[in-house]
């Protein structure tokens, strides 16, 4: 079986600026504003981990930190979630010129998502 590691986490923000300022004094991560996203991308002071501050909507509610997992077949992950009696929240979609995902809950109702890289 392939390795499953975190790749990226979400932490949703009213403020996306605000928040990686917050992040950047709080931990001294390094912070990169996306824009044209509305987005802010964090890295941990070892540069193995990432994640971002996606602004605080019906899709990404306050309080529910997303982890995204390394997926090596987005697809048959999902229909594995749906075989398993998890539930499919948004398949296989383009992050374009980053790579690709997918989100899904689990029976529990925790919900996570998926992540391929365009170049792994």
């Amino acid at each position: 079986m392939p390795k499953r590691n975190i790749v990226h986490v979400e932490i949703p923000a009213t403020n996306t600026g605000a928040a990686g300022e917050f992040y950047k004094e709080l931990f001294g991560w390094k912070i990169t504003p996306m824009p044209e996203m509305n987005y802010v991308m964090w890295e941990a002071g070892s540069g193995d981990e990432y994640g971002g501050f996606p602004q605080v909507s019906d899709e990404n509610p306050a309080g529910q930190v997303l982890v995204y997992i390394d997926s090596e077949d987005i697809d048959e992950d999902l229909d594995k979630v749906k075989a398993l009696g998890g539930k499919v929240l948004r398949e296989k979609s383009e992050i374009p010129g980053m790579g690709w995902y997918g989100v899904f809950q689990d029976p529990t109702g925790n919900v996570l998502a998926l992540y391929t890289s365009l170049n792994p």
